[in-house]
């Protein structure tokens, strides 16, 4: 489990489990620091890399978590998404590592198509994870 929770800390990892359908770019600050830490990120995001589609905060902290659990929380949003609360909660499971995100989307009358988009896109990340893993935690897998 410290391993995943590495991983989870990193930008990197942001980067990696979104490719290709979305790129991030870091305005404010103008980089992204090795590993995230509690506060506000601005970032410029774009479809497929090409196309911009707004600028989103990330908004992470770190809640309590019970014993033998892990959590960060990105509290983030934008004009358009009043909310994109994003909680990645991790727990021993055997000799591995039970992954939970949980999203909770507020967006006036895009709620409806922002969370369509959300349960494809957490399909793909949960598909990117997998291949990160599987890899041994490579991100040059692709």
């Amino acid at each position: 489990m410290e391993r995943v929770w590495a991983e989870v800390q990193k930008p990197e990892l942001l980067h990696f489990v979104a490719h290709p359908i979305l790129k991030f770019h870091p305005v404010n600050p103008d980089q992204f620091p090795p590993r995230w830490h509690q506060g506000d990120y601005v970032v410029s995001m774009f479809w497929r890399g090409i196309c911009p589609i707004g600028r989103q905060t990330i908004s992470i902290s770190h809640p309590r978590a019970p014993e033998g659990t892990r959590i960060i929380r990105d509290n983030g949003h934008s004009a358009l998404i009043k909310r994109w609360d994003h909680l990645i909660t991790l727990q021993a499971d055997g000799s591995g590592t039970r992954y939970t995100d949980r999203v909770v989307i507020e967006a006036g009358l895009l709620t409806r198509p922002v969370t369509m988009f959300a349960k494809s896109f957490y399909t793909h990340r949960q598909r990117r994870w997998r291949l990160l893993v599987d890899s041994g935690f490579s991100y040059a897998t692709g």
